[in-house]
């Protein structure tokens, strides 16, 4: 499914809906360097070239899909989600503006790919610089704890 999400502040992130709680944010020099993504207890935020209205595909599947050809940067990390429902959201979104993801309980693989694409179907903004990725999530039931691990490394070079 694909969702509009305001990554202000150049990320957005997917996280357990009750279980998570704040931490320090995941986001160490690796994890802003190479992995571009950040990840605490029962939650992922992802890393955006813009701080702006960005697309954001989600599907759920029952094993690992294919690495997909036309993704620059790809990235895996795991997520529990004891209780069973994700949210997806940007980090100043109000309550009426996370999306809802309904899943069974348990820990998640989550591979997150970046699509190169033009701008979102929606009013973004052109003062804003980056370039327009649309960022695909693709999550699949994992048995065992595994680390981030980057299959694909965007040359990409961003500011902030």
């Amino acid at each position: 499914m694909r969702y509009l999400v305001h990554a202000e502040q150049r990320q957005f992130s997917l996280r357990d809906k009750d279980a998570w709680r704040p931490g320090d944010g995941g986001w160490t020099d690796e994890a802003v360097s190479a992995h571009r993504v950040a990840v605490e207890p029962s939650s992922l935020s992802v890393a955006t070239a813009r701080s702006d209205w960005v697309e954001v595909d989600v599907s759920v599947a029952g094993a690992a899909p294919s690495v997909r050809p036309d993704a620059s940067h790809v990235v895996e990390a795991d997520l529990d989600v004891p209780g069973g429902e994700a949210t997806l959201a940007g980090p100043a979104d109000y309550e009426r503006q996370v999306h809802r993801i309904a899943v069974s309980p348990g820990r998640y693989r989550v591979r997150v790919s970046y699509v190169e694409s033009g701008p979102p179907d929606a009013e973004w903004h052109d003062h804003e610089f980056g370039e327009h990725f649309r960022y695909v999530l693709d999550l699949w039931p994992s048995a065992e704890a595994a680390p981030v691990a980057v299959l694909r490394q965007g040359a990409e070079v961003w500011d902030g």
